[in-house]
Formats: C-alpha cells, structure tokens, sequence
C-alpha cells in the first residue's frame, strides 16, 4: 500500500531572509512532518532589520501557482498569510471556493514586527468580507484582531469580548487570540472554538529574546499542519502552541542578523 503525505499548501509573501513568509512555514509544516506546497503571493525585500520593499506577483502567476499544486497534489489544509491587495484576496477566496478546501487557516497579517505595513487599506475590508467567512480558523495577534473588530484591546479581559464579535460576525469560524504584545511574564493565549462552543486557554511564559521574527507565520503553519494530520480543531491549536512556545524558547540565545532573529523551526 503506497503511503500519502499529510499535504499543506501555503499562500503568502516571500522573506529573503528566511524568518518569517513562505520560508517559515515550509520549514514549521515540515518540522510538524507535513508536506510543504506554496504559492507566493509577493517578494519582499527583507532580514532580520525590517522590510525594505515589496513586489506583487502577477494575479495570473498567482492563480497559476494555486491551480498547479491543488490540480495535482492537492491540500489537506490550507495556510493563508500575506495577501496585499484586495485583488489578491479576491483571487484567493475564489480559488478557496473553487477547491472546496475545509481546513483554513488564515493569519490576517497586515502589519510587519518593525512597524512595516504590508497590506493596502482596501484588502482589510475584502478579507472581513469574503475570505474570513471562508477560513475554519484565523490567528490575529491583537494589533490585527483591533482593526478586525473595531475595538482597542488593553489587558486580557478584554479578549473574550473581542472573540465574540469575531465569532459573532464570522459564524463558524474560530479565533486562536494571540497574547504576545502584551505586557508581562505571563501570556495566555485564548482559543474560542466555534464549532463546540469552547473555550480553551494556552498559557506560556514570555521569553525575553529579539528572536521573534515569524511568530505568527510560524504558528498558523503549524496550526494548519495540525490539522491536516487529523487533528481534532482544540487539539491542533494546543499542538500549534507547544510548536511554537518550543520554537522561541530553543531559537532565544541564538545570534543571527542584526536585529529581529528567527525562532528555531526544528528544534525538534
């Protein structure tokens, strides 16, 4: 009997310093013993300093890429991080729809750890509109669930009244809350399963060390590969966490670049 590969397709931006994009979540899914396929959606110019700049990929090139891996290979799940405009997002939601892919995890990145925005003002409203309602989970750190919701968040009590209007607004999909910006020695992360109406907290403790970069790429790869194992929705953002919480606290005391490091993506 021929084995098959736990296959995970990642649409997203490319980093050319290897932290964070398309190259964190080839190295997370492969690290969670998934098959890793991508489409990238835009070049970006980048290291461990911050973003310099960013080329688009042409729209058909990005439909070409999404066609060529889901026509042959397919996915098992799918994970979604950079989309630019609100074009790509179109794009995206309708090849989402055309695939009838289930397990979608979206990471609403908008704005880079050094303050760079890398989406255009008018995507936000598609990707509320169209491609939230499409995802089964979505990761905001709390600067994106902010512009999600229409609402500041200040400590953590404010999360689960954040969730619920994401939850409420989107039926059906959950929401993984990330705690890391943050103050404090304690982070809980809260996990508000729509599918059972559970609630679910992830609590780590903060790791003092530049080596951020790619967090939240690293994360919902690892969430997404969870899921296409088999994992059970509350067991895969529990497996997500571990990766991750693993990952910075082994990747902490290593020096690379000159400012924002990766974190260890095999540190298993």
């Amino acid at each position: 009997m021929k084995k098959k590969y736990n296959r995970v397709l990642t649409i997203a931006g490319s980093d050319s310093g290897g932290g964070a994009g398309i190259q964190a979540d080839i190295k997370a899914i492969s690290a969670m013993g998934c098959y890793a396929a991508s489409a990238i959606t835009a070049i970006t110019v980048q290291n461990t300093l911050g973003v310099e700049a960013v080329h688009a990929v042409p729209l058909e090139i990005l439909e070409g890429q999404i066609d060529a891996v889901l026509s042959d290979i397919g996915a098992d799940a799918i994970k979604i991080g950079m989309l630019h405009s609100a074009e790509v997002v179109n794009l995206v939601a309708d090849k989402i729809e055309q695939y009838g892919i289930r397990n979608v995890v979206l990471d609403p990145v908008m704005v880079s750890t050094s303050g760079h925005r890398l989406i255009e003002e008018s995507a936000i409203e598609v990707i509320k509109s169209r491609l939230i309602p499409l995802a089964r989970v979505i990761t905001p750190n709390i600067p994106e669930a902010e512009i999600l919701a229409g609402c500041t968040i200040s400590s953590e009590e404010d999360f689960p009244k954040i969730a619920k209007i994401l939850v409420q607004n989107n039926k059906g999909v959950s929401v993984l809350l990330k705690a890391g910006h943050l103050t404090g020695d304690d982070l809980v992360d809260y996990f508000f399963n729509a599918e059972d109406g559970t609630i679910t907290q992830l609590p780590s403790k903060r790791v003092y060390t530049r080596n951020t970069h790619g967090t939240g790429c690293t994360l919902s790869s690892a969430f997404a590969a969870a899921l296409a194992r088999g994992e059970e929705l509350t067991a895969a953002a529990t497996s997500a966490k571990k990766y991750i919480e693993g990952a910075i606290i082994s990747g902490a005391e290593y020096e690379i670049g000159h400012g924002h490091g990766p974190v260890n993506h095999f540190w298993k």
